[in-house]
């Protein structure tokens, strides 16, 4: 597998169209407006309630606020179209009079036209388009950005689908194939965000291996988003470590460690739950990318015991 040294800002992948960035890593803060997310549903389920987070989100320096009204944790069922539509397009209409950059996290073409209807700058699809075939189109229509997450089956049973040989070198090719059909089908490249889908149809140790692999997703020319939030994999690590079992709500320090290293990979955006430590992790790393790009040191491993090497650790 590829070994990733750190990119400068040269070395990043290709903006996405209709979608400015600072220059760093963009933060895209999560508002579940469900009851039944896996680390806080049912905290935002309430409009208003979800209002004053999505406002409070932004306030906290997300460049994105992304609201999503039906579940994805494992075992989630579906929920029906009026109800996810109820859900997030109100929130959406009020978070975007407000001036706050808001996407929509919807498997479903209808939703997704709402939600841009409302103001919604950017659309988030688990399924990257396989669940609604009209999705590809829908957005097309719209001239919005794209997130193509990789996805395998639905949260009822995706679990038994987490089967690799090579996680990096399948997930790669099946999105590279979900690329070229979206492109088919009407939607501009130069919109598409790719998604590696941690946790979805994955073990721990895929996730883990799809991090450390996240070179073989940029050479697909696009940008990445890295959603690795209080996920299965981060508490099995810390579990691991001696830390017992540690609920998602207290993964938050381990996850601002995770986006840090996937922004110094080269990353084009994490998605979290809590900004202010996603945004501390993101500026750290672009500072630590200028400062690499400047000494332009050949990173090597660090061998046991040595310090002060200048060697670069890869993410």
């Amino acid at each position: 597998m590829e070994r990733i040294t750190p990119l400068g800002r040269s070395g990043r992948a290709a903006e996405v169209k209709g979608l400015p960035g600072p220059g760093r890593c963009l933060v895209m803060g999560i508002l579940n407006v469900t009851p039944d997310s896996f680390s806080d549903g049912g905290r935002y389920a309430d409009s208003r309630r979800a209002i004053d987070r999505g406002l409070e989100l932004a306030a906290q320096g997300a460049d994105i606020v992304d609201v999503g009204g039906e579940s994805t944790r494992p075992g989630a069922r579906p929920v029906g179209l009026d109800e996810e539509l109820a859900r997030t397009v109100p929130v959406v209409r009020e978070l975007a009079r407000a001036g706050v950059r808001t996407s929509v996290d919807t498997m479903h073409a209808p939703v997704a036209r709402a939600a841009v209807e409302a103001g919604a700058c950017l659309v988030n699809d688990v399924s990257g388009g396989l669940a609604d075939p009209a999705m590809a189109r829908t957005v097309a229509a719209a001239g919005v950005p794209y997130v193509a997450m990789h996805w395998r089956a639905p949260s009822r049973d995706m679990d038994r689908h987490a089967d690799y040989r090579d996680v990096v070198s399948e997930v790669t090719a099946e999105l590279a194939r979900r690329l070229r059909r979206l492109a088919e089908q009407g939607l501009d490249p130069d919109r598409v965000v790719l998604d590696p889908g941690l946790g979805f149809a994955k073990r721990p140790e895929h996730d883990w291996a799809l991090l450390a692999g996240l070179g073989s997703l940029r050479r697909l020319g696009r940008p990445v988003l890295v959603g690795a939030s209080r996920k299965r994999f981060i508490g099995a690590a810390l579990a691991s470590g001696g830390a017992g079992e540690v609920p998602p709500v207290e993964r938050d320090m381990a996850t601002a460690v995770v986006s840090g290293l996937a922004a110094v990979a080269g990353a084009y955006c994490v998605r979290v739950h809590d900004v202010r430590a996603g945004l501390d992790a993101v500026r750290v790393a672009s500072a630590y990318l200028d400062h690499y790009a400047r000494h332009e040191r050949t990173p090597g491993p660090v061998r046991e015991g040595a310090v002060g090497t200048g060697a670069v650790p890869h993410a």
